[in-house]
């Protein structure tokens, strides 16, 4: 098995971990379907200029954030604080998963993980 192969079986891994630990909430399933992708929301930085999109959209993207929102929520017993940091932790998993990676000021395309489209 190649390294990116076994990358995108880590970050399948980890989605499944969000949907798992979704799954021991008290929420409808609704709210996960329903919020998947407003992560993406992040995007409109760029509308500014690319180093606004790019800190915006790592924001919404970055895993260390996702798992301290989800760990606060435990902390405070908020299961929607919970469901908003394993939201953005399973869609960063699933954009990863896709190869799109956290994004340098330069451009959008331009990832940790590598430019788009060349991966």
């Amino acid at each position: 098995m190649n390294l990116k192969t076994s990358l995108k079986l880590e970050e399948l891994a980890m989605l499944l971990l969000g949907i798992f630990l979704f799954s021991q909430l008290q929420l409808s399933w609704w709210w996960f379907a329903g919020l998947f992708l407003a992560p993406d929301l992040g995007m409109l930085g760029y509308l500014v200029n690319t180093k606004i999109g790019a800190y915006t959209y790592n924001i919404f993207h970055h895993k260390f954030i996702a798992i301290a929102i989800y760990l606060f929520g435990i902390f405070i017993t908020s299961e929607i604080v919970q469901m908003i940091g394993i939201i953005l932790f399973s869609h960063a998993s699933f954009d990863r998963m896709l190869g799109y990676g956290l994004k340098l000021e330069d451009g959008f395309k331009l990832t940790h993980l590598g430019e788009l489209g060349n991966n």
